[in-house]
């Protein structure tokens, strides 16, 4: 098996090196165009009149901008330390490697545990979660994305695996982490040895449902039938059902199979153009999880990864129930699962492919939700359709069938959805991550975080990435923030309006697009919108996964951070910055809204952090609880 030496590449950047993209400079529309019409550099896009055409808004939702943000906006900062304004605390829930049973041993900085005391400790590198309430109990669920090899191995010489059980101990790191939270004596923290306390990794069982479960692609020698398969990794957002269980997203599902075939050309017979499309090689991403579980060698197995980049449901509340894989919501690589029950009962669920130049989805169930009935169905029968963006602010939501696609069944199009998302045509997006519904107005926002490829080169299908209404910006480093409206407030429809709330920027670096739209300026500025998710009171908060050089085009935008956006008026509040080197990501509230829960993902990816324990410590994500000090709500 091929390894990688380029550990500090994202997995956006090791799909292309592996699988290169040809170069594009066919650019005859240019930016300025898309900003002229839409008058962002002029400072006359109008928030506040999409928000309110069409639609009721609930009593207090436009109230004057001084009264919607509960802070004063704070500074960006470099300090490697979690930064909130004055009158708030952020404390440490929970770190990766903290025990959740009291059998198993604490966080061991010089060897960072071995693979039995990861699978029974909190999983690495948090992404998206939420937070359950179940018969007088707190629970909280965490997706626990990846784990950094040069900090998961940096005991080692090399910082690479010396063992098989290195291997094992990064794979049990994977996953999601289910605990029972509990307030004393106003601190949070976890229960150990909860009953609802489980570690869901990539050996835990799972059920296939929906158009793909029993297809010839989902069947292997471990699974002739195609309807069981072991395991998640690599989840990146979430959901949350309207019947109480949680969605998680697999995402960079590609960068652990690998091949054990002798490479001899450009062209190895075990990988498939399918298999190419989603970025699967000869070479993973250094995990090398082929070593100890031959499921990952793609040359023995290859159904296997067409087994893997779904929405998977998981109830909290029942440690013994099985994760489901819900082929209906497609398969791609999953940001997050933004559930909305339409007027008329039917579940609509939005989703993003996060990648250069991939698509945005919505599923919408046959059936209808009321509470008390059988929901299973609600997400293995319904329409899964794609986003096309015209340039004149409307769009249109087209549904992947055999007959608009062209491919031979359903279920084909379930296991390979973006080959039928290119085939009507879809807009291709500067990479659609976290999606959030307006809670109080039939309106719908996503992060399009960045595209250094928009106008450079095609995406890994082929399709054009020249820029485009909700993409006005060639080699995009910034990006921004689009949102839509749905036709009538009704989220079944296929036709919606759209416009920009926010382009990101550096206004004390560019004069031009890149300075970003009006409501950014040289106190508020960031790059790199990310997680997303609207409060109770309908404010939009904003979290980053961008650069943190904090020079030449990001001069001043400092360490990576959540902002706070009002809808109506388009103002935008920094509210907290984190340490060095990390992404801030996923947000939840408890049940009271006085905490909000707030993660850190990969402190000191590159090497320049020892958050949160500080000193010579190995930096931990982790889990933070933000409340006033007066205890009033958050948020």
């Amino acid at each position: 098996m091929k390894d990688t030496e380029n550990h500090t590449l994202s997995f956006d950047e090791f799909d292309e090196k592996i699988n290169p993209r040809p170069e594009e400079c066919d650019f005859d529309r240019i930016v300025e165009a898309a900003l002229s019409r839409r008058g962002f550099l002029g400072g006359v896009l109008a928030f506040g009149s999409f928000a309110a055409v069409g639609g009721s808004l609930v009593p207090g939702v436009a109230k004057a901008a001084s009264d919607r943000f509960a802070f004063d906006q704070i500074g960006t900062s470099v300090a490697d330390d979690v930064v909130v304004p004055a009158g708030y605390k952020a404390e440490i829930l929970v770190r990766w490697g903290d025990p959740m049973w009291s059998d198993a041993p604490e966080f061991d900085h010089a060897t960072r545990g071995t693979a039995a005391s990861q699978e029974r400790a909190f999983g690495d590198n948090t992404d998206g979660m939420d937070v359950f309430s179940h018969n007088g109990k707190t629970l909280l669920v965490v997706n626990n994305e990846y784990t950094n090899r040069d900090i998961l191995w940096g005991n080692n010489p090399d910082a690479k695996p010396a063992s098989d059980d290195d291997i094992a101990k990064g794979m049990m790191a994977h996953g999601v982490s289910v605990v029972e939270i509990a307030n004393t004596d106003g601190k949070w923290h976890i229960v150990k040895d909860s009953p609802y306390n489980r570690r869901i990794t990539p050996k835990t069982e799972m059920a296939i449902t929906g158009p793909a479960a029993g297809h010839d692609l989902m069947k292997t020698d471990a699974d002739p039938n195609g309807t069981k398969t072991l395991g998640t990794w690599n989840n990146c957002g979430n959901g949350t059902t309207p019947w109480g269980t949680y969605l998680a997203c697999e995402e960079n599902f590609n960068g652990y199979f690998s091949s054990s075939e002798d490479v001899q050309d450009d062209n190895p017979k075990s990988i498939t153009p399918a298999m190419k499309r989603y970025g699967v090689n000869t070479s993973d991403w250094g995990y090398g999880w082929a070593k100890i579980d031959e499921r990952f060698d793609v040359a023995k197995h290859p159904n296997e990864p067409n087994r893997v980049g779904y929405v998977v449901e998981i109830d909290p509340t029942d440690p013994t129930s099985t994760p489901k894989k819900r082929t209906a919501l497609g398969r791609f690589k999953h940001e997050n699962a933004e559930a909305v029950v339409n007027n008329d009962g039917r579940v609509v669920i939005y989703m993003g492919d996060d990648e250069r130049g991939e698509f945005l989805y919505r599923y919408v169930s046959d059936g209808v939700y009321a509470p008390g009935v059988d929901t299973n169905e609600l997400m293995e029968k319904g329409t899964l359709s794609v986003a096309k963006f015209n340039a004149n602010g409307t769009g249109t939501w087209v549904a992947l069938t055999p007959e608009s696609t062209g491919m031979a069944s359903q279920a084909e199009i379930q296991i390979h959805t973006r080959q039928a998302a290119s085939a009507v045509g879809a807009t291709t997006m500067d990479r659609p991550e976290w999606v959030a519904a307006n809670p109080n107005v039939a309106e719908v926002y996503c992060c399009l975080t960045n595209n250094k490829n928009r106008g450079v080169k095609p995406n890994a299908g082929g399709d054009d990435t020249s820029v485009n209404g909700p993409n006005p910006r060639e080699k995009n480093n910034y990006g921004q923030i689009v949102r839509w409206r749905p036709d009538g407030g009704d989220h079944t429809l296929p036709g919606f309006t759209w416009d920009l709330y926010v382009l990101a920027g550096n206004p004390t670096v560019h004069s031009d697009a890149y300075r970003g739209s009006a409501n950014v300026n040289a106190d508020n500025m960031f790059n790199s919108p990310d997680g997303l998710a609207f409060d109770d009171n309908g404010l939009l908060w904003i979290q980053t996964d961008g650069s943190y050089k904090n020079e030449g085009d990001f001069a001043g935008q400092g360490n990576n951070q959540m902002l706070a956006g009002d809808p109506v008026t388009g103002e935008i509040r920094r509210f907290l910055v984190g340490p060095k080197e990390c992404e801030v990501t996923g947000l939840t509230w408890s049940p009271d809204r006085r905490t909000m829960f707030v993660g850190i993902q990969h402190p000191g990816e590159r090497g320049d952090s020892h958050w949160p324990e500080g000193g010579e410590s190995v930096p931990r994500s982790a889990i933070i609880a933000v409340t006033r000090e007066d205890g009033g709500l958050v948020g």
